[in-house]
């Protein structure tokens, strides 16, 4: 038997009750955490097996079946151009996840890192990085990305950067708060004292102790990421066609909004059921991480 078994033997962790009793608790305790978790995983599964789920190619065009409502043979209808509009939102998954995860990560991995440095060395590198960090937080979101996104261009990969910039400071401001924290206990002077370098005191005894923040951010991220990269795809600014995106599907439906909703419909309803479950699931993790709410539930 190696040492990991005894903690899983019988499906049982070191407590003794089995996963499926500690799973089932889970679920009870953050129901609408467990929703969200689900529409994660149900959006992840789209993206991964779009060509297995989806009938039809998402950029293939076909004059015959322009505009066509939701049938047997097109569950969502077609849009203007004769797409399926159904394999266009399961593929529009995919985008929507791409760029939020990285942004999501990159954002709050480089915040992180500017964040605890900023902290650890204080003084005059602090009081610098803090400031420049007040001036990007003083645009909003939205206009933070669109002056990016008027700089280099529109693309995809134009959207990754315009939405990951305004990320860096943000997780920067509040992992910062917490490494100030961290900062001053005992066990970060006791390792100074004894000549531990400045990168092994942060990567051992400072990160480490700030990652519960750094997660609630990295979780909070995504969601806005998506409906960020919708929001510059709607304005024509973001992702370009006929890469399948929903805000540009959005956008290419308003015209249509009497004569046939559904193009419109479909694209935004899963706008707001990806970025309703994003959310449900980062303020699930941020009630599990954080030791207050968690010890007043």
């Amino acid at each position: 038997m190696t040492t990991a078994e005894p903690f899983i033997e019988n499906n049982k962790i070191p407590d003794g009750k089995p996963l499926s009793v500690r799973f089932g608790r889970m679920v009870r305790a953050q129901p609408l955490g467990a929703a969200g978790a689900f529409v994660v995983l149900l959006m992840i599964f789209a993206a991964i097996f779009a060509e297995y789920i989806t009938p039809y190619d998402p950029e293939n065009s076909s004059y015959e079946f322009m505009l066509v409502g939701p049938s047997a043979d097109f569950l969502m209808g077609t849009d203007q151009f004769g797409r399926d509009i159904f394999s266009r939102v399961i593929f529009g998954a995919r985008t929507a996840l791409m760029v939020g995860f990285i942004c999501a990560i990159i954002g709050s991995s480089i915040g992180l890192v500017i964040g605890v440095g900023s902290a650890y060395f204080g003084g005059r590198i602090d009081l610098y990085v803090q400031r420049v960090i007040d001036i990007f937080m003083a645009f909003p979101l939205i206009i933070m990305a669109l002056a990016i996104i008027s700089i280099f261009g529109n693309g995809t990969d134009k959207v990754i950067i315009a939405i990951t910039i305004p990320f860096i400071p943000r997780c920067a401001r509040v992992v910062r708060s917490s490494a100030l924290a961290v900062r001053e206990m005992p066990y970060v002077d006791a390792a100074r004292s004894i000549g531990y370098s400045h990168i092994r005191i942060i990567m051992r005894h400072i990160a480490p102790n700030v990652m519960a923040p750094f997660l609630i951010m990295l979780t909070a991220f995504l969601g806005e990421a998506i409906l960020l990269e919708a929001s510059l795809s709607f304005l024509g600014l973001g992702v370009q066609e006929p890469t399948p995106a929903w805000g540009l599907m959005l956008q290419g439906g308003t015209e249509y909004a009497e004569s046939a909703p559904w193009v419109a419909i479909w694209p935004g309803l899963a706008i707001t059921i990806a970025v309703f479950g994003f959310n449900l699931f980062g303020d699930a993790v941020r009630d599990i991480l954080d030791p207050r709410l968690r010890a007043n539930s």
